[in-house]
């Protein structure tokens, strides 16, 4: 399904997330939002830091199923968006998503302040250093 935007974070910033495709929302616009899948599928009411730890704790995961389909549901959400957000802070995977989302030619944005200057950033098209900066925007 096509969507307007996709948000790339960390789980553990999955209130942030929530947030913020909630307020796209309120102005119209569609969101795939990969924290709607709980990390740990045994445990999906937990705190996103404990349903984290349990997602850490697997076993030979790049065997398992569950990784296998949130890799998949979260690879055609970013495929199916016309637009990126980076909303910081994020991890390695969120990276890894971005450059994927830069060779398929998608416009990036980034929300949250940088920690350290890298050039690669520049691959964002728009920078804001919160959300509130920019929802303003749509």
């Amino acid at each position: 399904m096509k969507t307007d935007y996709t948000i790339l974070s960390k789980f553990r910033n999955k209130d942030a997330v929530e947030y913020l495709v909630e307020e796209l929302e309120k102005r119209g616009k569609t969101c795939y939002n990969f924290c709607e899948k709980p990390a740990d599928p045994k445990n999906p009411e937990a705190h996103p830091e404990e349903q984290m730890k349990a997602f850490e704790k697997v076993e030979n995961f790049l065997e398992d199923e569950y990784f296998r389909e949130v890799f998949e549901t979260d690879l055609e959400g970013l495929k199916n968006a016309d637009r990126v957000i980076v909303l910081l802070p994020a991890g390695n995977s969120v990276h890894i998503e971005a450059g994927i989302a830069y060779g398929l030619g998608k416009p990036l944005i980034l929300i949250g302040k940088l920690e350290k200057p890298e050039s690669l950033y520049l691959i964002f098209k728009e920078r804001y250093e919160n959300v509130e900066e920019f929802l303003k925007t749509i």
